[in-house]
């Protein structure tokens, strides 16, 4: 197969699983204003996709991490071809989809590493992954990141209930927090853009330097960073409903402070994270923070068996993503035919789970009805209304 058409096709799947990263990590910006109504769903989702848009220009150091630290160059290049990359991609949106049907919250950007590294393990060994830059950059951050953002938002949210606490007895207090929120989850969504939008470009560019026709993985082309903004923005503009009502309120009832904390808190450790080159998986920060404000709040019940799910979903991508994506790289290497089976077999798997889907079908009209049946659901603690002439402590 000529390789210019394999560059081509890889591209082109490589800003098909930018679009999928889109609506699949939708819920890390916005499940929470939904979930309190500070934003309504269609406004939510539109003022993310543009603020991803923005944030993918703002910065390349996570796309160099990915397209000049993972994989090692040998004696004639980079240890990977764009057959192998094209193979690592299958095995990330497959991961993708599959928890995008369950309505679970894993991590896209760990999904794409699994591919990856599967798929150049199977075509050169062990050798063509820098494991070292594995652990600094993506292990120890995904353990990390998860636990910082939750001290932080546990922290927020005991901190914003403490200043307020005059306004406990008030319906749903705190209600300048539902405004706040507005500000808190576009921040999420600039740091989601200038975080996951990069790993594909780093993809691209790592398939450049594999077919020869870029030099350096350290040069991000003008053209990669528009394409791949325009794509996530599109994917985070479709919505990913099942996941927002997951994050949104399978795991806490979250109350407009709680997710201006939760939101804060990730936008700070995402944005710190890209500065120094983190491929961080901004799910597993949000989820994180969602959790981490639930804990902060008297009287808000977590549901450990929701968190716990996602946890497991959490453990299995790397390692899930990377089987599929070594099954597709064995695929591949039979040449040109076993690209095309790949292909096929991709295409198959998707369609076959879109129509899985549309048998319970989420989305903007039927998302907030979710959340109000679960904050029905459960049962929050209310202080007593503050005496006349007394000053509730």
């Amino acid at each position: 197969m000529d390789l210019t058409l394999i560059v081509v096709l890889v591209i082109a799947l490589a800003l098909f699983f930018d679009f999928t990263n889109g609506f699949h990590d939708t819920a890390n910006a916005m499940a929470t204003p939904i979930a309190t109504g500070a934003l309504r769903p269609k406004v939510a989702v539109t003022l993310a996709a543009v603020l991803n848009l923005v944030g993918a220009f703002l910065s390349t150091e996570v796309a160099k991490t990915i397209s000049g630290g993972i994989i090692n160059e040998g004696d004639g290049g980079v240890l990977i071809t764009p057959q192998l990359i094209f193979a690592g991609l299958i095995g990330a949106i497959v991961w993708n989809m599959v928890t995008w049907l369950l309505g679970l919250p894993s991590s896209s950007s760990h999904a794409l590493f699994g591919g990856l590294i599967g798929a150049a393990i199977v075509g050169a060994g062990f050798g063509a992954v820098d494991f070292s830059v594995v652990v600094s950059k993506v292990v120890l951050p995904a353990i990390l990141a998860p636990l910082t953002a939750g001290l932080i938002a546990y922290l927020a949210t005991k901190l914003a209930y403490a200043i307020t606490r005059r306004y406990d007895g008030k319906p749903d207090g705190r209600d300048g927090f539902r405004h706040a929120q507005i500000f808190s989850s576009s921040l999420v969504a600039l740091a989601h853009g200038t975080n996951d939008a990069q790993k594909t470009m780093g993809v691209i560019t790592l398939t450049l330097v594999a077919a020869g026709l870029q030099t350096s993985g350290d040069d991000v082309q003008t053209w990669v960073i528009v394409t791949c903004a325009v794509a996530i923005a599109l994917g985070t503009y479709m919505g990913g409903w099942r996941i927002i009502r997951t994050l949104g309120t399978g795991l806490t009832d979250v109350k407009p402070a709680q997710g201006f904390a939760a939101e804060t808190a990730t936008a700070a450790t995402i944005l710190a994270s890209t500065h120094v080159g983190f491929a961080l998986s901004t799910t597993q920060v949000a989820s994180g923070s969602v959790i981490g404000s639930g804990l902060g709040r008297r009287g808000s019940k977590v549901r450990w068996r929701t968190a716990g799910r996602i946890g497991i979903g959490w453990l299995l991508t790397l390692p899930a993503a990377g089987g599929v994506g070594a099954i597709a790289a064995a695929i591949a290497l039979l040449g040109p035919i076993g690209v095309l089976i790949d292909a096929v077999l991709g295409v198959g798997i998707i369609v076959t789970i879109f129509l899985l889907s549309q048998r319970n079908e989420v989305s903007a009209s039927n998302v907030v009805s979710e959340v109000a049946a679960s904050g029905r659901a459960v049962k929050i603690k209310r202080n007593p209304k503050p005496k006349k002439g007394k000053v509730a402590k």
